[in-house]
């Protein structure tokens, strides 16, 4: 197999690891990244973008031969890689503990004004 080949099955599976690791919605890689481009880290923006940029490209075989098969693979790799290690667990785990933590201060804060309240109507 080419490289200009692999290129569209690098641009699937990111397209897929997008949509299972980072919940990305999406049919194409550009529509995957438009869901999830702030949850990706600034430095590989840049390469997600070129890929999607390259997806049309990828699929025709004769446009497939313009592509610049090294760089494109090395944004492919260093992408697979982040989301490879994203953790799943860690990140429902991180979603709970910022809810209850948002729920904590606000119970907080309400009691503060409810103690606040009761000291100025002079209950307290």
């Amino acid at each position: 197999m080419s490289d200009q080949q692999r290129i569209a099955e690098d641009i699937a599976q990111i397209a897929v690891l997008l949509r299972g690791r980072l919940g990305a919605g999406g049919t194409t890689l550009a529509g995957s990244l438009r869901r999830a481009r702030h949850r990706l880290p600034r430095g590989l923006r840049a390469p997600a973008r070129r890929l999607a940029e390259a997806e049309p490209l990828a699929a025709h075989p004769r446009l497939r031969l313009t592509l610049d098969a090294a760089a494109l693979g090395e944004d492919a790799r260093r992408l697979r890689a982040h989301l490879e290690a994203v953790d799943l667990a860690d990140r429902r785990r991180g979603w709970w503990l910022g809810m209850l933590g948002a729920l904590a201060f606000n119970m907080l804060a309400l009691v503060a004004l409810l103690i606040v309240v009761l000291r100025w109507r002079g209950l307290i």
